[in-house]
């Protein structure tokens, strides 16, 4: 064969792996309002960036007649290429070759990119679009998946992995995305269930759609296993670049910081105002947010899961910060099960990958109630207790509100080994509210009061005067500084800036037992 003819077999093998299923299995994709696995790697990386990797891989699978139909690739699409010129690995599941099904091939297709991504440091984004195991290959197919459940979890914490759930997950299939650090999800189209609608039907008489059962809305408000829900495909590409923007590439990095236009001594006097003087009337905490990072830039996480807590990305003078604050909004800020979790897997990320915590405390306590405690309210409270006082990065705290009992203990406090933790003057720091403690201090006095309600709201007043504030705790040490409100942006860059070499340690150990 000629040195032509061999250049021209390469190109039409190319153009052929490029096709995946064919034409028509293309436009059934289209059809359906899903993009084809090249065009979500176009969507996510920089144009032009892809390096394909394995692109002649076929099944050698030979029953059921799989010999007679190999395609190039295997149903799986993997490579690298850089976001905001930054290196990231990606694999995407092409749902025109067996409905994106995964075998042998796919699996080792798969494995092979994890080690690349760890081996180099950088990140890995797992686009998901299959129909599960391929039935045809029995137990090679399951044997893959659990080889790639085992990286997944060997290189936690190691590198960030991001997973597009962008079409079905079903069975096996949800467990990779669920053990990798985000998972972003599409409306109408993306579907995460171990058991689909008629397992469900034949097993517990439920009639139940996919949506119902595993849907994007339901994942996001119910289960809280998506941390970002979009309503097209394009919007989802869009907030994993977003995302991958405040993330180090491994967890031996600093992360990324930016360039900061916005002042670092700049005022705001209406933070002086924002926290009402009723102790019982909410208010918007991301509003303090906004008003305190970086050109009011707050790329928030799980939004619409566990409302009563707030996560996410921000800036303070170009440098990423994660955020945790009560919402008092939702719930008062109680602290309940869900808000738990969302928030110490939120912690345990950050840790992990060097990126200094911030929190913002207005906490009542703990939701009360039997359905909370029969649920393990107290198991869940102890994994964000855990978070936190495992947690080495640099970690400031600022009080706005009301920090009461164990709560308040949870809260990154300083005994758990919090580095700075300020209070506005408006900050309530007691073991429980001034109702609840007069009630139990003063009984005897309440009782025999001429006038018992009066007699109450007289010794409530009393109580919040001597212990309802951030003096004593201040007096204690347990709050380094009472700080004006409208300074809170200064002194948080300012104390940042100060902990950035920073070094804590745990006690050695292979690895520690969070109550799960």
């Amino acid at each position: 064969m000629s040195r032509e003819r061999k250049i021209l077999e390469l190109k039409e093998k190319t153009e052929q792996a490029r096709l995946g299923g064919g034409p028509e299995a293309i436009e059934k994709q289209h059809q359906k309002g899903k993009l084809t696995a090249r065009e979500r790697i176009n969507l996510l990386l920089d144009p032009y960036s892809f390096e394909e990797i394995d692109m002649f891989r076929v099944s050698n699978a030979d029953a059921f007649g799989l010999q007679d139909k190999q395609i190039y690739g295997d149903g799986i699409i993997t490579g690298y290429g850089t976001i905001h010129g930054r290196l990231v690995y990606v694999y995407s599941f092409d749902f025109t070759v067996y409905g994106g099904s995964l075998s042998k091939v796919v699996a080792e297709k798969i494995v092979k990119i994890q080690a690349m991504a760890a081996k180099v440091g950088a990140p890995i984004i797992g686009i998901n679009d299959s129909g599960g195991a391929r039935i045809q290959e029995g137990v090679d197919s399951l044997a893959g998946y659990t080889s790639i459940f085992l990286n997944n979890v060997l290189y936690s914490g190691v590198i960030p992995q991001i997973s597009a759930v962008v079409g079905p997950a079903a069975g096996g299939a949800v467990y990779s995305p669920a053990l990798t650090d985000f998972i972003f999800m599409v409306r109408n189209t993306s579907f995460m269930f171990l058991t689909g609608p008629k397992i469900v039907k034949a097993v517990t008489h439920e009639d139940v759609s996919s949506d119902e059962l595993g849907g994007a809305d339901v994942h996001s408000t119910k289960s809280g296993i998506s941390h970002f829900t979009y309503d097209s495909e394009k919007e989802l590409f869009e907030g994993i670049r977003k995302l991958v923007c405040f993330l180090p590439q491994n967890n031996l990095e600093e992360p990324p910081s930016v360039e900061c236009h916005d002042p670092v001594d700049r005022l705001d006097a209406e933070l002086n105002y924002i926290v009402p003087d009723e102790p019982h009337k909410p208010y918007d905490m991301k509003a303090i947010l906004l008003k305190i990072l970086d050109n009011g830039d707050f790329f928030e996480i799980q939004e619409y899961f566990a409302p009563n807590i707030i996560i996410g990305f921000g800036y303070l003078n170009g440098h990423v910060i994660g955020l945790v604050a009560n919402q008092p909004k939702y719930l008062a800020g109680v602290i309940d099960g869900n808000a738990s979790i969302k928030a110490a897997r939120f912690v345990r990320f950050c840790d992990a990958f060097n990126i200094p915590i911030v929190t913002f405390e207005d906490v009542p306590g703990f939701m009360p109630g039997t359905q909370q405690e029969f649920t393990g309210i107290i198991r869940h409270g102890a994994k964000m207790l855990y978070a936190y006082a495992e947690a080495t990065v640099p970690k400031i705290t600022v009080i706005t509100r009301k920090a009461y009992g164990g709560a308040f203990c949870v809260m990154n406090s300083k005994h758990l080994r919090g580095d700075v933790l300020y209070a506005w003057p408006s900050a309530e720091i007691a073991v429980m509210g001034p109702e609840g403690a007069s009630e139990i201090i003063f009984a005897k006095e309440i009782k025999a009061a001429e006038d018992p309600e009066a007699k109450l709201q007289e010794k409530i007043s009393e109580y919040r005067e001597k212990f309802a504030n951030p003096y004593v705790a201040a007096s204690k040490g347990f709050v380094d500084e009472v700080i004006e409100p409208k300074l809170t942006r200064y002194k948080l860059i300012k104390a940042i800036e100060m902990l950035h070499n920073k070094r804590d340690e745990n006690p050695p150990k292979k690895h520690g037992n969070i109550p799960l």
